[in-house]
């Protein structure tokens, strides 16, 4: 039946993409998202808690089921890039039309880089000539949804909020076991929303569609900003940092390549902008962690000790099909910033209990270390810290006795030589713009 969807559909003879249509049924809870790709008909799932919608809040709804229909669509478009886009349905105004076209260039930037694409040739989305929906307050609950991850950041959020007193829930868009276990650890309230892509995306991937990285926190932050207004919530709190407005390398033509867009303060803007003006004027999705460098992170989390035992930010635990490792890999870019990162704030033999072994004592791992410091110009394509944390970091462990003998330490702080590098207390002071509501900002 799939194979007969599929049958003929090549990736250079992709003309099309369309925004079928979007279906939500409260009382189960089944959201549906409606596209075609060339004549094939493709759909996304999510499963929110069943629910009454209040009058007030409907349109609101509608909004926001326009905005997760269409900021989802980026993973079936990509597929082929087709150069026309149509909208069978709800369609854009002018200003969420050139929203999204900035979306799709900037969030598939590393996806266009590794398949030697242009994303300023990638289509502008067409316009409507409706005049924009002005959005209203919907008289929201004054609480917050707290995105969980399974790392250390949305653990620090989550102690901050804790701290203050917030009425908070622990939430997780998917259904990865260790972020189910560690919510379940923070909250017996914590919520579970349910993903499923069309399984056709995996058979075009096998017949060579494009594929690649693509920018998937801002579709969770679209299915959490509909989660909020049906579960009655004025917030969702995400734990992204300051460090993930560093590019991750920048291209031939001199343009940012950042794997981390859809978690950087432009897009949070983005977001908090199409809220405000289309969709509830009294919710607002912001980063309590903004103002924070990676390395700020690390030295808080380092006396979170309660969570040592069970968190991790190794990306092999979430795979959409199912974990591919035992917590820490040992061997990826986003485990050797982690251990990085806590280095400086933590005894070798505490990180050994967490990872299961010393990684900064490994000589095969120097290459791994050093790529973080972008001394090329580059990082890894992932969701680590900025080069200059790497490159302090490790500066500071090359004066700590516990640390200052390591393979890897003793490996890599030539290359430091010559390098005016900020001190730790420099890097961990908070700073720098942000969007947290006042009454955040002194959160323990």
């Amino acid at each position: 039946m799939l194979a007969a969807r599929l049958e003929g559909w090549q990736r250079s003879a992709s003309r099309c993409f369309a925004f079928v249509g979007h279906h939500y049924d409260p009382a189960s809870g089944l959201v549906e998202l409606d596209y075609r790709l060339d004549g094939i008909d493709l759909q996304e799932r999510f499963r929110l808690p069943p629910a009454e919608i209040p009058p007030q809040r409907r349109s609101a709804v509608t909004e926001a089921l326009n905005l997760l229909h269409w900021v989802a669509g980026v993973s079936y478009w990509k597929a082929g890039c087709p150069t026309r886009i149509v909208f069978e349905s709800m369609s854009p105004d002018a200003e969420q039309a050139a929203w999204l076209t900035d979306l799709y260039r900037c969030g598939l930037a590393e996806f266009a880089y590794c398949n030697g694409l242009d994303p300023a040739g990638f289509p502008a989305f067409p316009e409507n000539a409706d005049a924009p929906r002005k959005a209203a307050a919907v008289s929201l609950k004054r609480r917050s949804l707290v995105p969980m991850g399974g790392g250390k950041d949305s653990l620090v959020a989550w102690s901050r909020l804790q701290k203050r007193g917030d009425r908070c829930r622990p939430v997780q868009v998917g259904s990865a076991p260790l972020i189910r276990r560690l919510g379940q650890q923070l909250s017996g309230d914590h919520l579970v929303i349910e993903r499923r892509l069309d399984p056709a995306l995996g058979a075009l991937n096998a017949r060579g569609a494009w594929n690649g990285h693509v920018p998937v926190t801002a579709i969770n932050a679209a299915v959490l900003v509909l989660v909020a207004l049906v579960l009655d919530y004025d917030r969702v709190v995400f734990a992204n940092e300051r460090s993930a407005d560093e590019a991750t390398l920048h291209d031939d033509q001199g343009r940012p390549v950042n794997h981390q867009f859809s978690k950087s303060l432009v897009f949070e803007q983005m977001l908090d902008q199409w809220i405000r003006r289309r969709i509830a004027a009294d919710l607002r999705v912001f980063s309590l962690l903004r103002r924070d460098r990676e390395l700020g992170v690390c030295r808080e989390f380092a006396s979170l000790e309660k969570w040592h035992g069970l968190f991790s930010s190794c990306n092999r635990n979430f795979h959409l099909d199912g974990p591919r490792t035992s917590r820490w890999c040992g061997q990826c870019p986003k485990c050797h910033f982690v251990f990085l990162g806590l280095a400086p704030f933590m005894t070798p033999s505490a990180l050994v209990r967490i990872f299961g072994r010393d990684l900064l004592d490994d000589a095969e791992q120097v290459d791994g270390f050093a790529a973080l410091m972008g001394l090329d110009g580059r990082k890894p394509f992932e969701c680590v810290g900025e080069a200059v944390e790497a490159r302090s970091a490790l500066a500071a462990l090359q004066v700590q006795p516990d640390w200052a003998g390591h393979a890897v330490v003793r490996a890599l702080a030539p290359r430091l030589e010559g390098l005016d590098l900020p001190s730790l207390e420099q890097l961990c002071r908070p700073g720098g713009p942000h969007l947290i509501p006042s009454e955040l900002l002194d959160a323990p």
